[in-house]
């Protein structure tokens, strides 16, 4: 199943970057979702960013915000600090992130999908950027070394990892002692439909792959994280449901009412011990 998930998230993601570089069709919105005619967004990723946020951020950077909340909000970020991004798109956490610890400070994005990273690249000359760094790899898989990083961040994308303990501990490892985990994630409170589960545009799409919010909990501690929180930010209506449902080519009237409050938004916050 890993690697289904994987190789759908890829493709996903990377017709995210091409809609967002060629300005065709719908515009792209956040988890690879269309906007609709109206441009609003779909539930999950609209009205992230604040003006103050999105103040001189090139405009693929915002259209290419594949997110369902703001990390660096919540990450309290100071200057002279190392952040890593999982997962980081076209960049825009990337971006904030580096404005925050500079000076003194570097924020690095982690990336799978080649179209993903070039746009990245591309948005940081655009910003004259020079204390972020993209690099291609896996969030499973970490291609930094040992208690490198003061604060790991990432934006609705722990959920579609296919290894989400793994991913978790990985985390754990970059960061240095003390460090801090700052997630903002989809979450689910209760069971959900397996047929959600398996279904693969979902998983690519924020939802499917979003964990129950004691497991979440549980895999943060198991890995070694303390101070664990998760704080909802948004609980998706009944409403907000169909849309993402018929996306997938669900049955709204049959399977909405089975999951209605049962996804949220929230923000995920841990530290990493202190050495004694």
């Amino acid at each position: 199943m890993g690697e289904d998930v994987k190789e759908a998230v890829r493709r996903k993601y990377a017709a995210a970057a091409v809609r967002v570089e060629s300005r065709t069709g719908a515009e792209t919105d956040g988890c690879g979702c269309e906007c609709g005619p109206e441009g609003g967004g779909d539930a999950i990723t609209r009205d992230l960013y604040g003006a103050r946020d999105s103040e001189g951020l090139p405009e693929d950077a915002l259209a290419a915000s594949l997110g369902c909340g703001n990390p660096t909000a919540l990450a309290d970020l100071n200057p002279g600090e190392v952040v890593l991004d999982l997962g980081s798109g076209g960049g825009i956490d990337v971006l904030l992130s580096a404005r925050r610890v500079a000076p003194g400070g570097k924020a690095y994005g982690l990336d799978m999908t080649d179209e993903m990273l070039e746009l990245a690249r591309r948005n940081q000359r655009d910003m004259d950027v020079e204390n972020a760094e993209f690099l291609k790899g896996e969030i499973e898989a970490v291609p930094l070394p040992d208690a490198s990083v003061d604060v790991v961040i990432s934006n609705c994308v722990v959920n579609l990892s296919g290894d989400k303990a793994r991913t978790l501990r990985e985390a754990f490892r970059v960061l240095r002692p003390g460090g801090r985990l700052a997630v903002s994630d989809v979450v689910v409170r209760g069971v959900v439909p397996e047929e959600i589960r398996r279904n693969m545009e979902l998983w690519a799409g924020c939802v499917a792959g979003a964990l129950e919010e004691r497991e979440f909990r549980g895999l943060l501690t198991e890995a070694g994280f303390v101070d664990v929180s998760i704080e909802p930010t948004r609980v998706y209506t009944l409403e907000e449901a169909r849309s993402f449902l018929e996306d997938a080519g669900l049955d709204p009237d049959r399977v909405a009412p089975q999951i209605e409050g049962k996804f949220m938004a929230a923000f995920v916050r841990a530290r990493k011990p202190a050495r004694r």
